[in-house]
């Protein structure tokens, strides 16, 4: 069996393409539904009349017209005269609709001659034999005649009506298209809307159109948007205002704790007073920081940044990071990136893979690679890794997919969180994968300046 062409190949799979969009059109739209039912109900009404309507029509008008076809037929045989006279049969045809046919020893003539004409006029003898002996008369001179409609002229062809009527129906459709289009474009308004509330956009709200029921929909929406803004609101300036009050207490704290003697009996607590009150500073400043980035762009300051010489300050900075392997680029383009938030996440990045590294056998590894008009910086460890179904959970804010462990480590679980904030407010990509062994972790940041 021969394999099909490169040409078959596109075709088919045009086909498929086309298919498969058609079937999520009709899954997913509600106005394409709502037309072809508007169609098929349409047709069906249309075709459930006519047939009524010729099937009551149709009962006994033959018996009742047959007297009078034949009185009416006899009549216009004798206005032809006997023998049939040609003119009168040609002024006939041009005053009725009909063809007629003579033939006899005398006269042989038909109303049109033509090859077409011909065709048409066997056809409609054809289609009226049933009643042949209604519009055939034999004469007393020998001679012939068949009578038949003319369906030929303009004003009596049934296409032309069944033209208007299809021509009829198309526009009522696009006019129907047109009103559900108009009907149901609140729908679009409220998806829209639902989606720009969920990406904390609250300050355009829907609008209403017209006072039907999607118009209260849409405005039942707007008011629990406007509730949600508010509490969001409320839970962000409590949040803030009970970091920044902490920040006063806490910092006399820690200057209290640093006046206690360093040595004797009083060193361990000074210590764990020390590393405590470390712990209590970054949690608030993550806190901080988190709201601040929830607000999106605005909250970045961009300027021309060059990215390994930033990953170098961090590791420069880190305890631990003499033993993390570092990919870099010999050169790259400047990024526009805020530089304090990057450096808020190569830390975070880096810390969360040290700290997961303390039983592997080889350190974490940070890179930093091009990939199209993107760059792409990447961090892993060969730890244990953590399942599958905790993956989509990593960049929650405080989830810890081991409590004790995280505790004990210093970690409260906002550290990948920032950090796909900071990647998110600057355009860019997360993603966090198990890579057996380890964890990685890739942030997609913009094209260079």
């Amino acid at each position: 069996m021969l394999d099909p062409s490169p040409r078959k190949l596109r075709r088919l799979h045009r086909l498929h393409r086309a298919h498969h969009a058609l079937r999520h059109s009709w899954r997913h739209s509600l106005r394409l539904r709502l037309i072809v039912l508007f169609l098929v109900l349409a047709v069906a009404l249309t075709l459930t009349f006519i047939g009524g309507m010729q099937r009551a029509m149709s009962l006994g008008w033959r018996d009742a017209a047959r007297p009078l076809v034949v009185d009416y037929v006899d009549h216009l045989v004798a206005d032809l005269g006997s023998p049939p006279q040609v003119d009168k049969a040609q002024a006939l045809v041009q005053r009725l609709p009909i063809t007629l046919r003579i033939s006899g020893p005398q006269v042989n003539w038909v109303s049109d001659p033509a090859p077409h004409a011909e065709r048409g006029w066997r056809r409609h003898a054809s289609e009226g034999e049933g009643d042949s002996p209604l519009l055939q008369r034999d004469t007393a001179d020998g001679h012939h005649i068949e009578l038949g409609l003319n369906l030929n002229r303009g004003q009596y062809q049934p296409r032309r009506i069944g033209w208007f009527t299809l021509a009829a129906l198309l526009l009522l459709t696009a006019g129907t298209y047109l009103y559900l289009r108009r009907l149901l474009r609140p729908l679009d308004d409220i998806r829209a809307g639902a989606r720009r509330f969920g990406q904390g956009k609250f300050a355009q709200p829907i609008p209403l159109r017209g006072h039907n029921e999607l118009a209260a929909l849409a405005a039942d929406v707007n008011t629990m948007a406007q509730g949600l803004h508010g509490m969001l609101e409320a839970k962000r300036g409590l949040l803030l205002a009970i970091s920044h009050e902490l920040r006063s207490p806490l910092t006399r704290a820690r200057l209290n704790t640093e006046l206690l003697p360093d040595s004797g009996e009083a060193q361990p607590l000074r210590e764990a007073l020390t590393r405590d009150l470390a712990l209590m500073r970054d949690l608030i400043s993550d806190l901080l920081e988190s709201e601040r980035l929830g607000q999106g762009h605005s909250a970045l300051h961009l300027e021309p940044t060059a990215l390994p010489a930033l990953v170098d300050e961090v590791l420069a900075q880190l305890e631990g990071a003499s033993a993390i392997e570092r990919q870099m680029p010999a050169s790259m383009p400047l990024l526009k990136l805020d530089p304090s938030r990057l450096r808020l996440l190569v830390r975070n990045l880096l810390d969360n893979a040290l700290r997961h590294s303390a039983q592997a056998a080889r350190p974490p590894v940070i890179s930093l690679q091009a990939e199209g008009l993107q760059w792409v910086l990447s961090v892993r460890d060969f730890g244990p890794g953590v399942p599958d179904e905790v993956l989509p959970h990593l960049a929650e804010p405080f989830y810890r997919p081991d409590a004790a462990r995280e505790r004990s480590s210093g970690g409260v679980g906002l550290g990948l969180y920032l950090c796909r904030l900071v990647a998110q407010a600057h355009g860019g990509q997360w993603q966090v994968r198990n890579a057996q062994p380890g964890l990685e972790v890739r942030v997609t940041l913009p094209p260079g300046v």
